[in-house]
C-alpha cells in the first residue's frame, strides 16, 4: 500500500500552541488586521491548566495576569482558580474568533530556504509552510523525572507532580514530596489538608516569600522594586523576605544567599511564593527532610543518613521546554534552564518568535506572555493598526 501523501498548507503565521502564549499572541496578530493558524497537540485548548492540581490558583493579581484585550470578570476572585483560568482561556479565545487545530503535533521546524520561510512537519502527516512561526508551546512541555537511587527496591509508588490532581489517591499513605519549588510547597500543602502525612525532601537554599505581606500582594511590590537599581531592590527584596518570613534554619528550611528578585532575575527561578506551607512546617504537621540519597524498600534514606517509611513519592522536579528537539537543522542560543535567548529570532532564526519562555521577570508569567504577544504582533504587522477591539494595555502600578 502507497503511504499516506503528505498534506501542505500554506500560511504566512503559524502558531504552535494554544495555551495562554499561543492565544495571546493570536488575538494580537488578530487585532492588528492578520489571522493566524494555530494548532496545538492537545485535544482542547489551555490543555495544560485543564490539569492542573485542583488546588491551584494564581499567585499573581487578576488586574496583572488578564492577556491583552479581555480583563477577567470583576465577579473573580483576587487569585483566580485554576478553573476560572481555564473559563477565562476558553472565554478569551471566543472573544477574539480564535479557533485552534487540535490534535496536531508539530514535530519539527526547519528551513524552506527557497521561499524564505518555515517548513513545519505535524505527527499527521500535514506539511506546514509559513513565513513565520510563533513557538508557544510552553516553559513546561516536558516533565523532568529522575530515577531515584535503588528505586527499583521502594515497593511503593514514584509519580511526577503533573499527575497529581488531589489528595484523594493518596488518603491514608506517607507521601513524600521531592522538591519545594512553588508546586511542592502547595501540593505537600493541599495533602496535609485532606488528612493526609505528607514530607517535604529540600535538597537547597530557598527564596520563600509570603504571597501577601500586610494585605499587599508581593507580585506588585516585586515590579516596584524591580525598577529600581538592581543593588539598591536586592537589599529591598532581601529585607522585605527577611522581615516577614524570617530564618526558617530550625525547621529545615535554608535560605538563598541572593535576593529573590536576583535569583529570579539571573537564574530565572521563581521564589516559593508561600500561601500557608511555611505555617504547617512550623505547626509541625509538614515535615522537612534533607535530598534523598536513596530510596529503600518501604522508605527513604536522606543525605543526612537518617530513614523514614512512605508509601508513596511525587516528584516536584520542574519541567524541560525541550525546544532543541523542534529545530533539527538550526541551533537555538538557549539559556542554562533551555530556554530561548529572545522573544524575536534572529540570523538563522530570523522569521521565528518565542512567546511564554521569559521566566526571569518580576511579576509573573502571564503578566510577561501579555507584554510579549503585544511586542510580536507589532513586529509581524509594523505597519497595521490595530483593530477596534482595543488591547489591554500591559498594567503598571
Amino acid at each position: 500500500m502507497d503511504p499516506k501523501p503528505t498534506t501542505r498548507t500554506d500560511t504566512d503565521t503559524l502558531v504552535i500552541g494554544a495555551g495562554p502564549a499561543g492565544l495571546a499572541t493570536a488575538a494580537c496578530l488578530a487585532q492588528r488586521g492578520t489571522r493566524a493558524l494555530v494548532i496545538d497537540q492537545a485535544h482542547e485548548s489551555a490543555s495544560s491548566w485543564r490539569h492542573h492540581y485542583e488546588r491551584l490558583h494564581l499567585h499573581t493579581v487578576k488586574t496583572h495576569s488578564a492577556l491583552p484585550g479581555l480583563p477577567f470578570p470583576d465577579s473573580a476572585p483576587r487569585y483566580v482558580s485554576r478553573q476560572g483560568v481555564v473559563d477565562y482561556l476558553t472565554r478569551y479565545a471566543d472573544h477574539h474568533g480564535i479557533v485552534p487545530e487540535l490534535g496536531e503535533t508539530a514535530l519539527s521546524i526547519e528551513p524552506e530556504t527557497r521561499n524564505a520561510g518555515w517548513l513545519i512537519r505535524t505527527a499527521s502527516g500535514r506539511l506546514i509552510a509559513a513565513r513565520q512561526v510563533v513557538v508557544a508551546t510552553g516553559a513546561n512541555r516536558r516533565p523532568r523525572v529522575p530515577t531515584l537511587p535503588h528505586q527499583e527496591l521502594f515497593g511503593g509508588r514514584v509519580l511526577h507532580s503533573r499527575e497529581y490532581r488531589n489528595a484523594k489517591p493518596f488518603a491514608g499513605q506517607r507521601v513524600l514530596v521531592v522538591g519545594m519549588g512553588n508546586t511542592g510547597a502547595e501540593i505537600a500543602l493541599d495533602l496535609v489538608e485532606h488528612g493526609v502525612r505528607a514530607a517535604l525532601s529540600v535538597r537547597s537554599p530557598l527564596n520563600i516569600v509570603y504571597r501577601d505581606v500586610l494585605g499587599r500582594p508581593t507580585q506588585l511590590s516585586s515590579i516596584l522594586l524591580s525598577r529600581l537599581p538592581p543593588a539598591l531592590g536586592d537589599a529591598a527584596a532581601t529585607l522585605l523576605r527577611n522581615l516577614s518570613v524570617g530564618d526558617l534554619g530550625r525547621y529545615g528550611l535554608h535560605t538563598a544567599a541572593v535576593s529573590p528578585l536576583r535569583q529570579l532575575r539571573e537564574d530565572g527561578k521563581t521564589p516559593v511564593i508561600d500561601v500557608g506551607t511555611v505555617a504547617r512546617i512550623k505547626n509541625g504537621d509538614i515535615q522537612v527532610y534533607p535530598g534523598v540519597q536513596t530510596l529503600v524498600h518501604g522508605g527513604v534514606r536522606f543525605t543526612d543518613g537518617t530513614e523514614h517509611p512512605f508509601d508513596s513519592v511525587l516528584l516536584a522536579t520542574g519541567y524541560d521546554p525541550a525546544l532543541s528537539e523542534l529545530f533539527p537543522a538550526t541551533s537555538l542560543p538557549l539559556d542554562a534552564r533551555g530556554m530561548p535567548a529572545d522573544v524575536v529570532g534572529q540570523g538563522a532564526l530570523a522569521g521565528v518568535y518565542f512567546v511564554g519562555f521569559d521566566v526571569r521577570q518580576p511579576g509573573g508569567l502571564l503578566r510577561s506572555i501579555a507584554a510579549q504577544a503585544q511586542t510580536v504582533a507589532q513586529h509581524i504587522c509594523p505597519a497595521q493598526g490595530a483593530s477596534s477591539h482595543t488591547p489591554v494595555p500591559v498594567h503598571s502600578i
